[in-house]
């Protein structure tokens, strides 16, 4: 069985098309966008097919930045960073993905992701040992770390009608056109050439 770590997003919709994994889990760690990426990721799994779960752990108190609401940590290399993030959910995800019976989690990391440490490819190489050593045996892959939004989208072929219900808000629940996630989004559908309203 395979799974993916579903936020939402643009990158893990397209990752979840092309890949067409068994199951999509959902973490609610306490960011402020929550409610709109567990709507979008659902919304994205029924037309696909996917099943679709979701976890709930609050780490707000630990958050930093725009997914937190919070002035962002000095060492914060861009203004939505949340401390340790991918880590966080990867090993969440993949306890529910090892009580599912999966043995493979994916992540819908970019070559762009190489802002964040945690979205590098030596950072997905280590978790995967990490998590490979111990019982279960579950391994993490990036399948599109050598892409870029655009050309995730295009290797993926996935409809703008699937595609059109990700989140991509680091803010809150209502797209507020301004942060990097916003930014993202309506940058990658223009470069589509996709009315993105």
């Amino acid at each position: 069985m395979r799974a993916i770590l579903m936020s939402g997003g643009m990158d893990s919709i397209s990752v979840a098309w092309w890949r067409r994994p068994d199951v999509a889990i959902f973490v609610d760690y306490g960011q402020r966008a929550a409610q709109a990426e567990f709507d979008a990721g659902a919304a994205a799994c029924a037309a696909m097919e996917i099943r679709h779960e979701a976890i709930k752990v609050d780490c707000s108190a630990l958050g930093s930045g725009d997914m937190a609401g919070t002035p962002a940590s000095a060492v914060a290399p861009v203004p939505e960073w949340w401390p340790f993030r991918n880590q966080l959910l990867l090993t969440l995800a993949g306890m529910f993905a090892i009580k599912l019976g999966a043995r493979r989690l994916e992540i819908g990391a970019l070559r762009t992701d190489g802002e964040h440490a945690d979205g590098r490819p030596e950072f997905i190489e280590r978790i995967s040992a990490l998590m490979a050593m111990q019982e279960g045996g579950l391994t993490v892959e990036a399948p599109a770390i050598g892409l870029d939004a655009v050309e995730l989208v295009r290797t993926s072929a996935i409809p703008r009608e699937v595609l059109g219900w990700a989140h991509s808000c680091h803010t809150g629940n209502l797209a507020c056109g301004q942060c990097r996630g916003c930014i993202k989004h309506y940058k990658t559908w223009e470069a589509l050439g996709w009315d993105p309203h």
